[in-house]
């Protein structure tokens, strides 16, 4: 069975959108455990399995950034990866770029330039523009 946003009860849905924000607000203030801790207890209103529900991508998402700002690449990778396994998860140039960042702070460089390649193609430099300019710079020796 498929499943989306239109048959997750409204309550339900609105639980996992305030605590998502709040989980917004603490990584916005540079409270990354804190709000990882959200973001999964907004993670567990879904019922299972999570990744059928579109509102698991952006979950998966947050929680992957707050690892990735953390330099925990290693749990911002899987969280990455499993965002790919949600709706809209593949294909998506913000979620491919962090796939390749991490990887290439892991030294799996093909990967790295692979995700990137990605990245740039469905977003092009602007998605760069708001981390460090060496992935942008890799990206582009790479594809030149």
């Amino acid at each position: 069975m498929f499943y989306n946003e239109n048959f997750l009860d409204d309550s339900i849905h609105k639980e996992i959108a305030s605590l998502s924000r709040y989980g917004d607000k603490l990584a916005n203030s540079k409270r990354y455990e804190e709000a990882i801790e959200k973001y999964k207890e907004a993670l567990r209103y879904l019922p299972a399995p999570y990744e059928v529900w579109e509102a698991a991508t952006w979950i998966y998402v947050a929680i992957g950034d707050a690892r990735f700002k953390q330099k925990n690449f290693h749990k911002a990778l899987n969280c990455f990866v499993n965002a790919t396994y949600c709706p809209s998860g593949t294909g998506n140039p913000f979620i491919h770029l962090r796939i390749g960042q991490c990887e290439l702070e892991l030294d799996n460089i093909d990967r790295a330039a692979e995700e990137l390649a990605r990245a740039y193609m469905g977003a092009g430099e602007e998605i760069f523009q708001e981390d460090d300019v060496k992935y942008l710079s890799f990206i582009k020796s790479r594809l030149s």
